[in-house]
């Protein structure tokens, strides 16, 4: 049985990990380098950068903050926000990471998430998500762009099921209504994503607790979970964290 990840979101804006809830009221709580360091240290599977303002002020990525962290760690890491362009996604890699998230810019030009399958292998093309519960979509979720600040008229599903047939290698998918509220993940959307993509799925946004790790797993079938606040507040650690879980029958890498 494949192991399940554990992988820690950096939300970076000015140069600082920040946080916030609903994507609204961020607070900068952090050094992003720092930070990337410390969790690779306790043993964090997995790291993903974004740089959540970048779509929206419609500039590139902070490449030199990429390099810093990419220098630090030696885990799978992951960068997203602002990338636009192949000639992008080459300079990410190249700054570092393994993997390219790409959010609002894949929804405005599908094409890159092709593209950039084709000349660096979809199981670097990670595609982000940001959904938010909408009765008159036909799934129940609407997908939103621009660090959830705008709405489009993109069924999440349907979206999901595209992305796949144009080569992204695995979905992180965010819960607008989830997200920083520690109430535990949206089970529904995540295991609606997961039982009909052939390809990893990520569950984010509303960790609080181990024991909502635990239900992802085992009820929204997410192949690994991303956490934020419950770390960098220091209510919990990884290591405590897997060992829950480890505990409670999900495989984890220890």
């Amino acid at each position: 049985m494949l192991k399940k990840r554990i992988i820690i979101c950096l939300d970076v804006r000015d140069g600082k990990t920040t946080k916030g809830i609903k994507f609204k009221g961020n607070i900068d709580i952090g050094d992003p380098v720092e930070m990337a360091e410390k969790y690779y240290r306790d043993g964090v599977d997995e790291l993903v950068f974004y740089d959540i303002t970048a779509s929206a002020e419609k500039r590139g990525i902070m490449i030199d903050v990429v390099e810093r962290v990419a220098e630090r760690i030696f885990i799978p890491f992951s960068v997203g926000g602002g990338i636009a362009s192949v000639s992008d996604m080459r300079r990410v890699l190249l700054a570092g990471a393994e993997k390219i998230s790409v959010n609002s810019q894949a929804v405005k030009n599908p094409s890159i998430i092709e593209e950039g399958a084709s000349i660096f292998g979809r199981q670097c093309i990670v595609l982000g998500m940001d959904a938010a519960r909408d009765p008159d979509m036909p799934s129940g979720y609407r997908v939103f762009i621009n660090g959830g600040r705008t709405a489009t008229d993109l069924d999440a599903l349907a979206w999901a099921k595209q992305a796949e047939k144009l080569g992204a290698g695995e979905f992180v998918l965010n819960s607008i209504d989830a997200d920083g509220t520690k109430n535990g993940y949206e089970i529904t959307l995540t295991k609606m994503i997961s039982d009909n993509v052939g390809v990893p799925v990520v569950a984010s946004g509303g960790a609080g607790k181990p024991e909502h790790l635990e239900d992802v797993f085992k009820n929204g079938n997410a192949d690994a979970a991303l956490i934020a606040s419950m770390v960098h507040y220091g209510d919990y650690t990884v290591q405590g964290i897997k060992e829950y879980l480890a505990s409670s029958g999900v495989p984890m890498r220890m």
